[in-house]
């Protein structure tokens, strides 16, 4: 596991996630969104104090956030993903009234300005041109442009779940499944608020985290249940261990 003082692996230069992926399940969201009635995206979602609406608007506007990364990494012209927290918040609050249609039409549109964005890059360079350009998230985190393919992907997978429509963390593919939970062992693991966890899958045969030293906790059960505990959309009750365990926010 990561520790703290341990500098984490360099970045790859171009995507791990595919467009062809980032597709896929944007396709099986709008799938989902495309059944709800007016109605239904006034329900609440997953997310404390979001409505599906809620969910919908922030994932067309993720989209665009990215389409506005990759153009930066592209031209080298700074083109920063939301102005601030603020207004992206603003604009969550703003579009999660509108009617289904317009919500579903806004996520595929959006979604497929992503996609002619994604399309443009070119190839790595040893200059940071491209998918090796290094840009700034709204958090002021700055990594490689490569990084917004995954994020793009895991905001699609993660906020379909938060709809509360059918689509369970069971549902993610695997390999998404084991690369972020491999990242977020990462990231508890450079954090001083998070429990110290030994994670052992029983899908997999995979063990991740801490020895079985004191203090460690040991927490057991599939890999798509252990991510949806960890990243808090799971209360664990199909996980051994994980009674009693405070986590802190991740995502």
């Amino acid at each position: 596991m990561t520790t703290p003082d341990r500098p984490a692996p360099p970045e790859p230069a171009r995507p791990v996630v595919t467009l062809a992926a980032i597709t896929a399940a944007t396709r099986a969201l709008l799938a989902t969104a495309e059944e709800f009635d007016d109605g239904d995206v006034r329900a609440p979602s997953l997310l404390p104090g979001w409505t599906r609406g809620h969910v919908l608007t922030h994932v067309a506007r993720n989209a665009d956030g990215g389409t506005r990364l990759l153009t930066w990494a592209r031209t080298g012209v700074e083109s920063y993903e939301y102005p601030s927290m603020e207004a992206r918040a603003a604009e969550i609050d703003a579009g999660a009234g509108r009617p289904a249609a317009e919500l579903v039409a806004d996520v595929r549109d959006s979604a497929r300005r992503f996609a002619d964005a994604y399309a443009l890059m070119p190839g790595s360079a040893p200059s940071g041109e491209g998918w090796a350009r290094t840009v700034q998230w709204t958090s002021g985190a700055r990594h490689p442009a490569a990084r917004a393919a995954d994020a793009r992907l895991t905001e699609v997978l993660v906020h379909h779940v938060d709809l509360d429509a059918g689509f369970m963390p069971r549902d993610w593919p695997a390999a998404f499944t084991s690369r972020t939970l491999d990242g977020v062992v990462a990231s508890f693991a450079r954090r001083a608020d998070a429990p110290r966890l030994l994670l052992l899958a029983t899908d997999t045969g995979r063990d991740l985290g801490e020895g079985e030293d004191d203090g460690v906790v040991t927490v057991t059960g599939p890999e798509a249940s252990l991510l949806a505990w960890l990243m808090g959309r799971s209360g664990g009750d199909d996980l051994t261990g994980a009674e009693g365990v405070t986590l802190p926010f991740l995502y």
